[in-house]
């Protein structure tokens, strides 16, 4: 039996691997459009993030009931869209996705957009709020899953750092939000830091 230890051998080996299994991009998550949801035309367009890839995600939840139907979520998202532009007077939604426990991701400003979600930085990173009060209980697995799908694509697509820090609201405001159980349970997701 011969066993190769010359680092050319180990290095023609690597590259043969490297052919064979080629890298794949995360798969892109099924994002309901602003068209599907029923959005508002924003009062003027949003400006592009500052900084891209995004270097931070910034995770919120809402106030309320959650929401397990696609039909519900829709409605809550109208209502978000709805009380930031009329009461906030923002131009839009401030988030730049939306993510409901039926396990869906509704488009707000989208990729690349300065969202109205954490002052300090709304031109530095993606705002996702997962509909919901989460102080006394965590998303349920569905909503998790798509956080996570959400975040990888946008790594793989170049709109979210590879290195980008994970950040709960209250780590940039002065807020109880994204709830004390979700807090707690994104401590333990990859990239979460504890100070911005």
């Amino acid at each position: 039996m011969f066993v190769a230890t010359s680092t050319s051998a180990v290095f023609i080996a690597a590259a043969y691997l490297t052919l064979l299994i080629p890298e794949t991009a995360a798969t892109a998550p099924t994002i309901i459009s602003r068209a599907q949801w029923g959005a508002r035309a924003p009062k003027h367009q949003a400006a592009n993030l500052a900084r891209k890839p995004a270097p931070y995600v910034v995770l919120h939840h809402s106030t309320g009931n959650g929401c397990v139907t696609q039909a519900i979520c829709q409605l809550k998202v109208r209502e978000f869209q709805n009380y930031h532009m009329n009461s906030k007077k923002w131009s839009d939604v401030g988030y730049n996705f939306i993510v409901g426990e039926d396990g869906n991701i509704y488009e707000g400003r989208g990729w690349g957009k300065q969202g109205a979600h954490s002052k300090p930085f709304n031109n530095k990173s993606i705002g996702i709020c997962i509909i919901g009060d989460y102080t006394n209980r965590t998303p349920n697995s569905a909503a998790v899953q798509a956080v996570d799908s959400l975040i990888a694509y946008g790594v793989s697509s170049g709109e979210i750092k590879n290195d980008y820090k994970l950040l709960g609201h209250r780590q940039t405001w002065q807020t109880n939000c994204p709830g004390n159980s979700l807090y707690t349970m994104m401590q333990s997701w990859p990239h979460w830091a504890a100070a911005a």
